[in-house]
């Protein structure tokens, strides 16, 4: 395993459980414990964790995991996820994307659909996040709006004040939010307040309302709130959802696709 996979992989078991011990990591990566407590250091000195005699934790409550180090953890469940997505909208369509690795792959799976290489233009998308932008720009049948706005590191999305103003200026015929948390209560969320308030602005000013999540996500609370469930038109998410979570967001009027 190389040294990025092996950061990858610590980084997203920092975030799932919160602390790790050395030799825990090493057990669960199958390295040596002086590797992983070499890890640890050259991660803090980059202020992804905070080192603890004898491992490390999260920086807190509302720790993000900032894109570039995440892996295809949930990979084959976010492209079967992306792939219903795109196939809810309509040639022709202006389609809002949130930043986030699923959102990232609905925008992969929106640009190889073969119905979508030729129109004036076959799609409008417009995003907040650079990554998107990037990959999408260089298919010339998509006419392609990205906000302005100041860039966040840990998503590549464009936050504050200037995306504002181009957002209040437009409508979308659906928005797709990549969230990392959604319940019925509680709704969708973000651990970002200035993403949050982006992608609130977002859902405002489209038709529909589209939840791209793996279900590792539902159910879950974050620190930043986009909007409630009932904003929200479709849930698409993978088939391990349980059913009684299913029934949740149904009663709550929403339809939810499983792939």
């Amino acid at each position: 395993m190389s040294r990025d996979a092996r950061w990858k992989a610590l980084l997203e078991l920092l975030v799932e459980r919160g602390r790790l011990d050395v030799e825990e990591a090493a057990a669960d990566l199958a390295v040596s414990a002086a590797t992983i407590r070499r890890d640890f250091d050259q991660l803090a000195e980059q202020q992804m964790l905070v080192r603890t005699r004898g491992g490390a934790v999260v920086h807190g409550v509302s720790y993000e995991l900032p894109l570039r180090y995440k892996t295809a953890r949930h990979a084959s469940e976010k492209q079967r996820i992306a792939k219903a997505v795109a196939e809810l909208v309509a040639p022709g369509e202006a389609v809002g994307l949130t930043g986030g690795t699923t959102t990232t792959e609905v925008a992969r799976a929106l640009a190889v659909r073969g119905d979508l290489t030729t129109g004036t233009p076959a799609l409008t998308i417009v995003t907040n996040a650079l990554n998107i932008a990037n990959e999408l720009a260089v298919r010339p049948q998509f006419k392609i709006v990205l906000t302005g706005g100041v860039a966040r590191p840990q998503s590549y999305e464009l936050v504050g004040p200037l995306a504002d103003g181009v957002l209040s200026q437009i409508t979308v015929d659906v928005a797709v939010l990549g969230v990392v948390a959604f319940d019925v209560t509680h709704g969708a969320a973000a651990h970002d307040e200035a993403e949050a308030a982006i992608n609130r602005l977002l859902c405002e000013r489209a038709e529909r309302v589209v939840v791209a999540a793996d279900s590792s996500k539902l159910g879950q609370r974050a620190f930043a709130r986009i909007c409630s469930a009932e904003s929200v038109d479709t849930l698409v998410t993978d088939s391990a959802v349980g059913p009684d979570m299913v029934r949740r967001f149904e009663e709550a009027g929403l339809r939810v696709v499983t792939v």
